[in-house]
């Protein structure tokens, strides 16, 4: 059997880890072939993570980014199509929601080749995001849907998506933090390197369209981050560096602005950290990983059950008592994404 992964995002590179290695270790019938799709070109958002995580190197790198999202995802389904003519593979895998999660959805659909979607079912109801049609649309495509909690299953049922091609497997990303968390200990220098101090500072991730390409609403955020009691920790995405330029922002001073960082280096920020304060979707689950209270900037979440638990706050304007946000810590021994066995559950229900 053959297999084409599609991958091009940060998260889709961590899941894509500890997927690949299980079908290494339990599947030699299968053969995966990796097309990278170039979504996050930038060396430190994407070269760096195919290192750590000792991804296989991709069969194809489509070289695909920078662009509007229309043209992201006409760009890769047109160069995925010319990949799966050639391999002709049995299965096209995609993980999450981003631009290349649904190109090769897309194109794999057309040519009438079978679908299976990890992190399926995630809904956060609010269409305005690329990511939730994104989401919505590869979920229908799909053949296999692996859901990483029991309230993505029931959004499918609600969708009228047939229970058979539904499995609920756990969350492939509670794997990566299981098995890279001690690695990350070990080798990351990121807190000595920056003069930093466990639980002494605060890491912040922003990045999405709504919090960046609006001038005030960007402002109001690096106003709000400015009033912290401690350090703000920001490796900041490429995308929102180019946007303070472009709006001619001030950075307050108690903010530490440092480059995109790899995954091992991201998981000692997270673990160490007293709060982290982001809008990204796999960062809000990784601080519930590692016992770290989460503050997401969005009127909405994919992942309800942790703001339901109590370890989670939407928040949409910061104040000085969400700064204080300090969740008892037994609300984190919680299996809401599985017990850490999730790659193997995907690989063997091919």
């Amino acid at each position: 059997m053959k297999i084409i992964t599609i991958i091009g995002a940060r998260p889709q590179f961590i899941k894509a880890a500890v997927v690949s290695r299980a079908f290494r270790q339990y599947r030699a019938d299968i053969k995966e072939v990796i097309v990278h799709t170039g979504q996050h070109y930038d060396i430190n958002m994407s070269d760096v993570f195919f290192d750590e995580l000792e991804i296989p190197a991709p069969a194809y790198n489509l070289g695909i980014g920078g662009g509007t999202h229309g043209q992201n995802t006409g760009r890769m389904i047109e160069k995925i199509e010319e990949v799966l003519l050639l391999e002709k593979p049995d299965w096209l895998l995609v993980y999450g929601d981003t631009d290349s999660t649904l190109a090769g959805a897309i194109a794999a659909s057309k040519l009438h080749i079978r679908v299976a979607h990890v992190e399926a079912g995630l809904r956060s109801f609010n269409r305005a995001m690329p990511e939730e049609i994104n989401r919505i649309l590869t979920d229908h495509i799909s053949s296999l849907l692996f859901t990483p909690t029991k309230s993505a299953g029931m959004n499918l049922t609600r969708e009228n998506i047939d229970k058979s091609k539904v499995h609920l497997v756990g969350d492939v990303m509670y794997d990566a933090a299981l098995y890279f968390g001690k690695r990350a200990e070990s080798k990351s220098v990121i807190l000595s390197t920056n003069n930093l101090i466990s639980k002494e500072f605060i890491l912040a991730t922003i990045h999405r369209q709504e919090n960046t390409d609006n001038k005030d609403r960007l402002k109001q955020i690096l106003d709000s981050l400015g009033k912290a009691p401690k350090t703000i920790v920001w490796p900041m995405h490429p995308r929102t560096h180019q946007r303070i330029k472009l709006f001619n922002l001030t950075i307050p001073k108690n903010v530490l602005i440092i480059k995109p960082v790899g995954y091992l280096d991201m998981v000692m920020l997270e673990r160490h950290a007293s709060l982290i304060i982001t809008d990204s979707g796999g960062v809000q689950k990784e601080a519930f990983f590692h016992c770290v209270p989460c503050l997401t900037m969005r009127t909405e979440t994919e992942w309800n059950e942790l703001v339901e638990l109590g370890v989670n706050k939407l928040v949409t304007e910061l104040s000085d008592r969400d700064f204080l946000f300090s969740p008892n810590l037994d609300l984190f021994n919680n299996t809401l994404y599985g017990d850490g066995d999730a790659a193997k559950k995907v690989v063997n229900l091919f």
